[in-house]
């Protein structure tokens, strides 16, 4: 095959065939809509698929004859090593290419792109990108990440923090999410969003806490259940953590749990004496969420007859629910300290308080014992069914819609 020269290059037509140069397998000029103005192509098959690819190696005259077979030649000895020259050329691109960082808008979106199939229903997807939208984005959202401190989510919080709690805690975690994602790909060090409460008052109906296990309070728990409790993948480390969040038992029983233990139809756990701290069995009403978990839990009956089985059928872990938490940085107050499984006891204590629920009415469900003797003397009941009312309003609560 005759080697290509300048003078048939530049006398190429847009109606003429691509020419092909003999002294590079493979290498030929296409022509353009422009006289004398055309482009290199080098055809090889791909040593990685097997497939025919053409790899563009530039325009001429920019590109002289010369240039173009040393490029041509380059490309040929990749692809003797075993490489496709299209994909080393995209590496090295990618290696250059400098790191755009985001502004808080675009992270955001890109992380709601990620995660909004894991709602549960679109209701709840709209509501997380909304609360950013309305609160945060106005503020912060032309803003790059890498600017961001925890002043500024202090000042998107803030018109919000005391008059709608609830709320500015959903903003709070989702704008923490969105700064670890940032995290995660360098675009930051770390999400400044864990420190924020530090900078504001402190919210209406929370108090100090100095119990040894740091508690989520109980107006910020729905969020953290749709946000993490719910989201996919489902595990069954979530599953026995929700099942804790609504039957406010203590981490050890529910993994301890067996269906022996389980009267599905009547909805009521028996957990038995030399399971319980008290040592004194201790009847469950199970609202409606808590037996639906249970039914999910059925196809997966094990020899040992646990109903959150690990995978070599024993007991899960403590660490197995602590990690989900950990996971997620859910924090327990304004210490900013994360929270335990063993703390949502003491949210719902807080919560049935609050809203009026009596005392020995709380005590019973969380099974505490009576310190007092005279007043176990009269315990002549435990109170079942008022519990059950309670526990079901303690379940709205937790799964409340914003």
């Amino acid at each position: 095959m005759a080697l290509l020269t300048d003078t048939r290059a530049r006398k190429l037509k847009p109606t003429d065939k691509p020419v092909s140069d003999g002294s590079i397998q493979g290498l030929s000029l296409h022509p353009s809509a422009t006289v004398g103005r055309s482009k290199w192509i080098l055809r090889f098959k791909s040593p990685l698929t097997g497939k025919r690819r053409d790899m563009g190696l530039g325009g001429y005259p920019e590109v002289s004859i010369s240039a173009a077979r040393k490029k041509a030649l380059e490309a040929r000895e990749i692809i003797a090593s075993g490489h496709d020259p299209l994909e080393v050329r995209r590496a090295e691109k990618q290696a250059l290419a400098p790191v755009v960082v985001p502004t808080f808008t675009k992270a955001a979106r890109l992380v709601f792109g990620e995660i909004k199939d894991g709602f549960r229903n679109a209701k709840h997807a709209d509501q997380w990108i909304s609360t950013l939208e309305r609160f945060a984005f106005p503020v912060i959202g032309d803003r790059v990440v890498s600017d961001l401190k925890a002043s500024d989510f202090a000042d998107v919080l803030r018109p919000i923090w005391l008059v709608k709690p609830e709320t500015a805690s959903r903003v709070r975690q989702r704008c923490d999410t969105v700064m670890k994602w940032c995290a995660a790909r360098d675009y930051i060090v770390a999400s400044p969003v864990a420190v924020v409460s530090k900078l504001l008052a402190r919210q209406p109906g929370k108090r100090e806490r100095v119990a040894h296990h740091p508690a989520l309070p109980w107006r910020d728990i729905p969020a953290f259940v749709r946000d993490v409790v719910q989201t996919k993948p489902q595990s069954i480390g979530k599953q026995a953590l929700e099942f804790a969040l609504l039957t406010a038992a203590r981490s050890g029983e529910v993994r301890g749990m067996t269906w022996n233990e389980v009267d599905l139809e009547n909805g009521t756990w028996i957990v038995p004496a030399n399971r319980m701290k008290a040592k004194i069995n201790h009847r469950v009403p199970l609202a409606p969420r808590a037996i639906e978990i249970l039914r999910s839990r059925l196809p997966f009956r094990t020899d040992s007859n646990l109903v959150f089985a690990s995978r070599k059928d024993t007991p899960l872990s403590d660490m197995t629910l602590t990690k989900i938490l950990r996971d997620a940085n859910v924090q327990s107050d304004s210490t900013g300290r994360t929270a335990t499984v063993h703390g949502f006891r003491s949210s719902f204590r807080d919560w049935a308080s609050e809203n009026g629920y009596p005392r020995d009415l709380a005590e019973r469900a969380l099974a505490h014992t009576i310190k007092n003797a005279a007043e176990a003397a009269y315990h002549r009941t435990d109170l079942l069914d008022a519990r059950r009312e309670m526990m079901e309003a303690w379940e709205r609560q937790v799964r409340r819609a914003e």
